[in-house]
């Protein structure tokens, strides 16, 4: 669906890592390779549930980035703040 954007605000953890990604590599996000094939998107979505009270933080390599997740929604790729909650 090109044209379709992401709502960073609204959508999965994993949609926003995917948006974040894309915008970090200036790629459109249907170009990049499934993050599946890196991370499961279903076990990070799970684990920052917007309900979850638990402080973590998961850091995962994506195509030579480094993918950092914190538990207030922001994405982190290599030091830059890409998405927030």
């Amino acid at each position: 669906m090109p044209g379709t954007t992401l709502d960073t605000h609204s959508d999965s953890i994993s949609l926003r890592i995917v948006d974040a990604i894309a915008e970090a590599t200036d790629t459109d996000v249907y170009e990049l390779e499934p993050l599946y094939n890196v991370v499961d998107p279903e076990a990070l979505d799970q684990l920052f549930r917007p309900d979850s009270a638990v402080d973590i933080r998961v850091e995962f390599e994506y195509g030579g980035l480094l993918v950092e997740v914190r538990s207030d929604g922001t994405v982190v790729i290599d030091g830059t703040v890409h998405a927030s909650d």
